[in-house]
C-alpha cells in the first residue's frame, strides 16, 4: 500500500504500526516513548502536535479524540488500569481535556475529513476511513486523496522526496514495540 498513507492505532490512541507515507505526512512516532506515540496525549501535551492542522480546526479535532477515547473506555471497562491512567494524565495536562471529558460525548470515529499542514508540501487535504478489528482494540486507519482535490500529487511529491532522503526505507512499515496492557507485554497490541 506505497500509495495510501496508513496506520494502525490501539483504542487508547497508541500508533502501533504506520507506513513510510504516513510517517512522512504524520510523523514518525513508533518508537518514541509510550506517552509519545499516543496521538490523544500528544494532542493534549504537546503544542507541537497541533502546528500540523490548522488553528480553525483545533477545537473540532479536540472534541473528537474526547469522544473517541471515551468510547474506548466504556468498552473496556472501569475497572481498567491503563484507560484509567491514561485519562487521569490527561485530566492533569489542562483544562481543556478535562472540560470535554466531562460533556461525556462518545463517539467512535469511523471516517473523517482532514487537512494536515505540511511542512514540504503544504495543505493536504484526507479523506481518513477507519477500519476497526472484531475486538474493537485496533483500528487501521487509511488516509486517501479526496477527488477532487490536488492531494495525491501532494502525497506523491512527498513519496518522492522521502524516498530521496530514504532509499533503503521505501515500502518499510515501521512497528512500535508492545504496549502496556494493564501490566501484560502484548506483542498484539
Amino acid at each position: 500500500m506505497p500509495d495510501t498513507a496508513a496506520q494502525v492505532l490501539g483504542d487508547l490512541g497508541d500508533v502501533l504500526a504506520q507506513n513510510d507515507l504516513a510517517r512522512s505526512l504524520l510523523g514518525g512516532v513508533c518508537t518514541v516513548s509510550e506517552h509519545g506515540r499516543n496521538v490523544i496525549w500528544r494532542w493534549f501535551a504537546d503544542p507541537a502536535a497541533r502546528a500540523a492542522y490548522p488553528p480553525e480546526e483545533h477545537d473540532h479535532y479536540s472534541r473528537l479524540h474526547v469522544a473517541d477515547l471515551r468510547a474506548a473506555v466504556a468498552r473496556r471497562g472501569a475497572a481498567d488500569p491503563v484507560a484509567a491512567r491514561l485519562v487521569e494524565r490527561l485530566r492533569g495536562v489542562g483544562e481543556e481535556f478535562t472540560a470535554l471529558w466531562d460533556l461525556h460525548e462518545v463517539a467512535v470515529r469511523r471516517r473523517s475529513r482532514m487537512r494536515v499542514v505540511h511542512p514540504v508540501v503544504g495543505p493536504v487535504d484526507l479523506d481518513c476511513q477507519v477500519l476497526l478489528a472484531q475486538e474493537a482494540d485496533q483500528r487501521l486507519v487509511l488516509f486517501t486523496p479526496p477527488p477532487g482535490t490536488d492531494t495525491a500529487d501532494r502525497l506523491t511529491l512527498l513519496r518522492v522526496l522521502d524516498t530521496e532522503r530514504f532509499p533503503s526505507k521505501v515500502g518499510r512499515i515501521e512497528s512500535a514495540p508492545p504496549v502496556d496492557r494493564g501490566g501484560v507485554r502484548s506483542s498484539r497490541s
